[in-house]
């Protein structure tokens, strides 16, 4: 049995509402659920044991914040089985709720297996190059022509200071690019590095996406505030903000920090984009667009 596999910080049960008006139809992009370890086991090769996150609290979370769009993240503990996942988005469409996915798959996945996702809400498939559990690279190139005939997106796990020849290769791939955490680049890392420009390249094109999401995973600050993370999304925000999401990253797993207060999260969006025509877009329009939202 392996025992040097950390246990996660639960998420506060209690979170404050957002100063920041929060618009009809706002989508939090980033979250994920944890349930029982015995009904959905965690792959043996993992890089951390979160605690239970249920899809009741994902819900609460998102009546607090006036959220009323979410999209589902498979998290890497649990490899290509989607099985929580596909429950919880039935589930949501069951109570009337309009919710997406992104799934961990396989190249080899079957045809049928994909449209099952398909019909659920799935609408992505992320790479983790960070954790183990998720896709390798050699993987994409044969996977990208499978989602491609659904319209769907890949999604990327990476630190875009480090990872110049993944970068150097995006432009390849037949299907959009969506950036976790703002491309993950530590604040110690200045925005003239050449992988993060990169990024800024890639966002002015038709391809690339990123989410505004991971702030205090980012900072070089022990607690919020985290200051130091304003340039970095400003400057995404600058170089195109009609290819900018928001994400909470609810319930933060593989964090051992001082866990934050997702309406602080929320509120730091208003900090980065004073504009309220530019915070709408990224809220709303961009995400519908991206995810495919029946508006």
């Amino acid at each position: 049995m392996t025992t040097d596999i950390p246990f996660c910080e639960a998420a506060r049960v209690e979170v404050r509402r957002p100063v920041v008006a929060v618009p009809a139809k706002s989508c939090d992009t980033h979250a994920h659920v944890f349930d029982r370890h015995d009904r959905y086991p965690f792959i043996a090769n993992r890089t951390y044991t979160p605690p239970e996150a249920s899809l009741e609290q994902y819900i609460q979370l998102h009546r607090t914040l006036g959220i009323g769009r979410g999209v589902l993240v498979q998290p890497s503990v649990y490899g290509t089985d989607n099985r929580l996942h596909l429950e919880a988005l039935r589930r949501l469409r069951a109570r009337g709720l309009d919710y997406r996915g992104v799934c961990v798959v396989g190249p080899d996945i079957r045809d049928e297996d994909l449209l099952e996702l398909h019909e659920a809400g799935f609408r992505g498939v992320r790479m983790n190059l960070l954790f183990r559990g998720g896709l390798q690279w050699n993987d994409v190139i044969r996977l990208a022509d499978r989602i491609a005939a659904f319209g769907w997106h890949l999604q990327f796990l990476i630190n875009v200071a480090d990872c110049g020849d993944i970068m150097e290769r995006i432009e390849t791939l037949p299907v959009p690019v969506v950036f976790d955490h703002m491309g993950h680049m530590g604040t110690g890392s200045d925005i003239d590095n050449p992988g993060f420009q990169r990024l800024l390249a890639l966002l002015t094109g038709e391809q690339a996406w990123v989410k505004l999401s991971g702030s205090y995973r980012v900072t070089a600050h022990a607690a919020y505030p985290y200051p130091d993370v304003t340039a970095t999304a400003q400057a995404l925000v600058a170089a195109n903000p009609e290819r900018c999401v928001w994400g909470s990253d609810w319930p933060h797993p593989h964090f051992f920090g001082a866990m934050p207060d997702d309406g602080d999260l929320l509120d730091d969006l208003a900090v980065w984009v004073p504009d309220e025509t530019r915070r709408h877009r990224i809220l709303v329009e961009n995400p519908a667009r991206l995810y495919g939202f029946d508006d």
